[in-house]
């Protein structure tokens, strides 16, 4: 072997540095890549089989490893719409084929249709939300997911499907006569307190219910009373009693009078039914019976006339919600996040993409914050993990060690030209 192997190591160093300084000037190239994980090479030797009294000279091979487990440093945005991830994880996207790869590359932006894709083109992949329910992901696999669209043009019209009305009613209320209850629909209908709630029926028209309270009954154990409530629409001229038809539902709550609380066998809740609407349960359970005047202590009611979406938002979540213009929010998609057992053996892509490999194993999905997943953090940007000063300095080596190896050759072949030149 002797000058020939000299030189074919000398050649081997060269091939090694430039595969170095490849991924060097990738490095330096993409240091301002949004999610970008720099390259590095590592050498091996190659040693020849030896025999006495001289030495083969092998040579070095360079092999490419990725950082991709890396956390690069976070950038914070005024978009609602970028996303970084501190910690373990990958984005899901898809190209235009529906081909499921991943990233950490979260910068996204709605396209003509409302998709959501990031700089290299690649679409955002989420849960859809049904009913508010949070979605179950398919752990072993990114079955399930589609592309995330914002773009929410329809009109959106929620009838009220629950409610909740807890108030205190006055201990010194007196008590109603039967016949003049407010059940009873006559003119000569008296109460002990009144409120209304709006709630929405299923074109997301706006009723007003009329809510009358009565005590009925007092003993030194309890105290019942009457909760009627109609429809404000067929209140009598002027308002009130008789109205038009009859109540839409009634409850008998019964006090104690030691606690000011309901009782145990007191009705929580009272059922109604919304014209054009739904059928739901009014929540009364936190209703008291106090020395204090009427007072409405916590109301609630879903639902929201139509209206159309003015924005849309991620929380830490990963849930994606629509915010309407009335100020009703909806959650619309549940964003996962991808994860390897190595993710350093991941397959990369141009656009900043991994693909699983069979060295990286299988993916595993789950949500934000979850099973050793990473925490989302919405309006920022997880900036290249590249050290703009140490890829410089492996340059100014590489660079050396190229032009030490070239020596090394440049020596085999002055050596082989001298050996060539005995002969003549």
């Amino acid at each position: 072997m002797g000058l020939y192997g000299v030189m074919r190591t000398g050649v081997s160093g060269m091939n090694a540095q430039s595969s170095k300084l490849g991924t060097v000037a990738d490095n330096i190239a993409n240091s301002n890549t949004t999610g970008y994980k720099k390259a590095e090479s590592e050498f091996s030797s190659m040693v020849l089989a030896q025999s006495s009294g001289s030495y083969n000279s092998g040579g070095v091979q360079a092999h490419t490893v990725y950082s991709i487990s890396d956390q690069g440093s976070m950038s914070f945005t005024t978009s609602k719409l970028d996303l970084g991830i501190d910690g373990n994880g990958f984005f899901v996207v898809a190209d235009g084929d529906g081909t499921p790869v991943l990233t950490r590359a979260g910068s996204f932006v709605p396209d003509g249709e409302g998709y959501l894709l990031n700089t290299a083109g690649y679409y955002l992949q989420g849960y859809p939300i049904a009913d508010g329910a949070t979605p179950t992901t398919i752990a072993n696999g990114l079955g399930g997911l589609e592309s995330v669209n914002i773009s929410q043009n329809q009109l959106d019209a929620t009838a009220t499907d629950s409610a909740k009305l807890w108030t205190n009613v006055p201990e010194s209320a007196t008590i109603v006569a039967p016949g003049d209850l407010p059940s009873a629909n006559v003119a000569t209908s008296t109460y002990s307190a009144k409120t209304s709630v709006v709630v929405y029926d299923n074109l997301g028209n706006e009723l007003t219910l009329d809510v009358y309270y009565s005590k009925t009954t007092e003993t030194a154990a309890d105290s019942e009373w009457e909760v009627a409530i109609f429809n404000s629409e067929d209140a009598a001229a002027g308002g009130g009693f008789p109205y038009g038809s009859a109540a839409l539902s009634t409850q008998t709550l019964t006090f104690d009078m030691t606690t000011g609380e309901l009782t145990g066998a007191s009705p929580t809740d009272i059922n109604i039914t919304v014209p054009n609407g739904g059928t739901f349960d009014i929540d009364l359970s936190g209703s008291t019976y106090l020395a204090a005047d009427f007072t409405v202590t916590e109301v609630e009611a879903n639902g929201n006339a139509p209206s159309a979406v003015d924005s849309v938002e991620f929380d830490d979540d990963g849930v994606l919600y629509a915010i309407y213009s009335n100020g009703d929010r909806r959650a619309i998609y549940q964003i996962p996040l991808a994860d390897v057992a190595s993710p350093d053996k991941l397959t990369p892509l141009s656009g900043n993409i991994y693909q699983v490999s069979t060295e990286s194993g299988d993916v595993r999905v789950g949500f934000p914050g979850e099973g050793g997943l990473g925490d989302l953090v919405v309006g920022a940007l997880e900036g290249s993990n590249v050290d703009l000063a140490s890829e410089l300095t492996s340059m100014i080596e590489s660079q050396r060690s190229y032009t030490a190896n070239s020596k090394v050759f440049k020596a085999g072949s002055d050596l082989l030209e001298e050996l060539v030149n005995l002969v003549r």
